[in-house]
């Protein structure tokens, strides 16, 4: 006979949950008996969504924020930008800062946020096109803040983890990654969204990695 945990199952709050590896989180977090709310600025995007609970509105807005925060466990941040090589980029470190301070007023501590390799100390490991070709003329905004948006994590005294994946793909995903902090040598590489998806919605209910960067790559 098999045994069923009694063991209450995670509240979150997915933000980015429409994007490609926001909604493999949402799925997985559904499929591990999570109780997940998704934050959306677009419901028709949301249309598509497996399940959970919406609420639709401006990651900006800190009333709207608190109300979809109550009750919650943890916060998963799969947030993105598209690429912007002219005009700078602010969403991204603006909704981490109004994050912050709504987890503080409801009193959530665990926070997980996916950017990505070349944020923070990442920068120069992501191969020679990323980090020649595509992160200076393509992402060098969006990468800027992503970097203002790791420094308001770090000083938030939440439970974070900075989750930095290589670069990402939408193949089959392998069951596991490497996570690497010591850098030296690595160069490139990818990974599976559905990998990235997984490693994330592990670090809502282990303290392994909290106060670290893991990077993320098969």
């Amino acid at each position: 006979m098999q045994t069923v945990s009694s063991e209450p199952r995670p509240k979150i709050l997915v933000l980015g949950a429409t994007g490609g590896t926001g909604r493999l989180i949402v799925a997985q977090s559904l499929a591990r008996g999570y109780d997940v709310t998704g934050l959306v600025r677009s419901p028709g995007k949301a249309k598509s969504l497996p399940g959970g609970k919406l609420v639709v509105g401006d990651a900006r807005d800190p009333k709207l924020l608190r109300e979809a925060l109550r009750g919650r466990d943890a916060v998963v941040s799969a947030l993105g930008t598209p690429a912007s090589p002219f005009r700078e980029v602010t969403l991204l470190s603006e909704v981490t800062r109004t994050r912050v301070g709504a987890m503080r007023d409801e009193g959530v501590a665990r926070l997980v946020a996916v950017t990505g390799i070349g944020a923070g100390d990442s920068r120069g490991h992501g191969g020679f096109a990323f980090d020649r070709l595509i992160l200076p003329l393509l992402l060098r905004h969006v990468y800027a803040d992503k970097d203002r948006q790791e420094a308001i994590v770090r000083q938030s005294g939440l439970d974070w983890v900075l989750v930095r994946p290589t670069v990402l793909s939408n193949k089959p995903g392998r069951g596991a990654v490497r996570a690497l902090v010591d850098l030296a040598g690595f160069h490139g590489g990818s990974v599976a969204r559905e990998d990235v998806a997984r490693f994330v919605l592990d670090q809502v209910e282990t303290d392994a990695w909290v106060g670290r960067t893991p990077l993320i790559t098969w």
